[in-house]
Formats: structure tokens, C-alpha cells, sequence
């Protein structure tokens, strides 16, 4: 019976992605017709040949991989403080993180843009990836804090009263403990950063070229071979860069090399 129910779940959660595989390899599929035609290359073909696709995947990733070290510099001391600390105007504060969610990016966008363009960072890389900040900082510091509470506080002061600080407490109860909150965070923060067009189109002025403006024109168009095989490229890469986390939390693990004998 658990076997019939995981099975029925895989499918579940496989059969759109297998659909949206299929599409990409399908040519003039049309509405009604079970299966299609033809099968063609045809829409991978004009993904690959796209000439700026290597730089807008790299660009991507570059931005990405920026936005999820600043979010953890910003994130993972303002979850600590939040989770372990009470202090006055505690309450504004937690409201004060959580507006960028509530509130539309484009609502403020423009303001941040005219000051980007006073201080140089308009239309460059540092200024999109500063800009991505806003849609993922919030996120990031729910997803810490839970990890923190969840833990708690008698750990750090524990590892303080062998002689150790806190920043070891981090490092060696903390980070091993807490890989399934960076797993997510880490995931969540490159899939916001990645589809973001709006963000990217107005402060990186055309310049910043990403994978979301390289494949918002496409979404115009009917041919949805092109379309399906641009939205796996899309899936594909935060499965990659989560794949290149786990290698590096992994390195990271103090407890890496330790042999548990029974």
C-alpha cells in the first residue's frame, strides 16, 4: 500500500514535467490529438542556437549565486537576533522585513532606480544583483529564524561555557544542524532571482542580460516547442545550483570525516 501511494505521487509530480518534455520535442501538436505527430529537434535547436543564451545562463548564475551570499551576510544575523532576543520595537521590525513581500517591487522600484543612477549602479550587474535583494531578504530570514527557534538558544551557550564563541557554535552545531533551512533558502532565493524581468529590465537597463529577458520574448510567440524547452532549461538550472550547494555544505560539515562507532 505505501508503495502504491509513492508511486501515485511520483506520477503525480512527474507526469507535467514529462508532458512539458515531450512538448519540447513535439511539432505541431495540436489541441486533441493525443500524442504529437512529429517528433523534432526543432525547438531545442532554436534554443541552442540562440547566440547570447551561454551568456545570459552565465550571467544568471553569477547573479544568483550573489544574491544567496548576500542574503546569507544579511539574513543569517538578523534571524539569530529575531529568533533569540526580545527588544523594544521588536513587533516594527518583524513588519518592517516582511513589507517587501506585501508590498509590489515595482511600487518602489522607479525611487531605488533614480537613486541607482545618482550613485552609478544603474544598468550593472552589482545594481541588479543589490536590487534582487528586496523580493528574497525577507524569505530568507523566515527560513532562518524557524531554523533558529527550532534549535534554540541552549546550544550556542553550551559551546560558550566549554570556551568556545559564537561564531564556532555556528560552525559546528548550527550550520550541520540547520542544512535543510539553507537547502531551502538556497533554492528559493535563485528561483525568485532567476525569474526576475521586471527588476532586472528597469534597473539593468538592457545591459544585465538574464535568462528571464532572453525568455520573455519567446513566451510571445505560438511555437511552444520553444517554449516548453526554454521552461526545462529553466527547471534544470536551480536543480544544478542546488546540487553545487550540497557539495559545498557538505565540505563545509565539520562532522564530515567522523566514523561513528557502535
Amino acid at each position: 500500500m505505501k508503495r502504491t501511494w509513492h508511486l501515485v505521487w511520483a506520477l503525480f509530480f512527474l507526469t507535467p514535467v514529462l508532458l512539458l518534455l515531450l512538448n519540447s520535442f513535439a511539432y505541431n501538436w495540436r489541441w486533441g490529438e493525443v500524442l504529437p505527430p512529429v517528433l523534432s529537434l526543432r525547438g531545442w535547436s532554436i534554443l541552442m542556437g540562440e547566440p547570447q543564451l551561454i551568456r545570459a545562463v552565465l550571467t544568471s548564475f553569477a547573479i544568483g549565486i550573489s544574491v544567496i551570499l548576500l542574503n546569507f551576510v544579511i539574513a543569517l544575523p538578523a534571524a539569530r537576533k529575531l529568533a533569540f532576543h526580545t527588544f523594544k520595537g521588536k513587533a516594527w521590525l518583524e513588519t518592517l522585513l516582511i513589507l517587501p513581500i506585501l508590498i509590489p517591487s515595482l511600487a518602489v522600484v522607479m525611487g531605488i532606480h533614480i537613486a541607482m543612477i545618482r550613485v552609478g549602479l544603474s544598468d550593472t550587474i552589482l545594481g541588479v544583483i543589490l536590487i534582487h535583494l528586496i523580493p528574497t531578504v525577507p524569505y530568507s530570514i523566515k527560513i532562518f529564524r524557524a531554523g533558529f527557534e527550532r534549535l534554540g538558544e541552549g546550544w550556542e551557550n553550551q559551546v560558550v561555557t566549554l570556551g568556545g564563541n559564537k561564531l564556532y557554535a555556528f560552525y559546528s552545531v548550527y550550520l550541520p544542524q540547520m542544512t535543510s533551512s539553507f537547502r531551502s533558502a538556497v533554492f528559493l532565493i535563485f528561483v525568485i532571482s532567476l525569474g526576475q524581468f521586471a527588476l532586472t529590465s528597469i534597473i539593468g537597463g538592457g545591459n544585465v542580460l538574464t535568462l528571464a529577458l532572453l525568455y520573455f520574448p519567446y513566451l510571445k510567440t505560438v511555437d511552444t516547442s520553444v517554449i516548453a524547452s526554454f521552461s526545462l532549461l529553466f527547471a534544470f538550472l536551480p536543480i544544478l545550483l542546488v546540487i553545487l550547494f550540497e557539495a559545498v555544505f557538505y565540505l563545509m560539515n565539520p562532522y564530515k570525516n567522523r566514523v561513528v562507532r557502535k
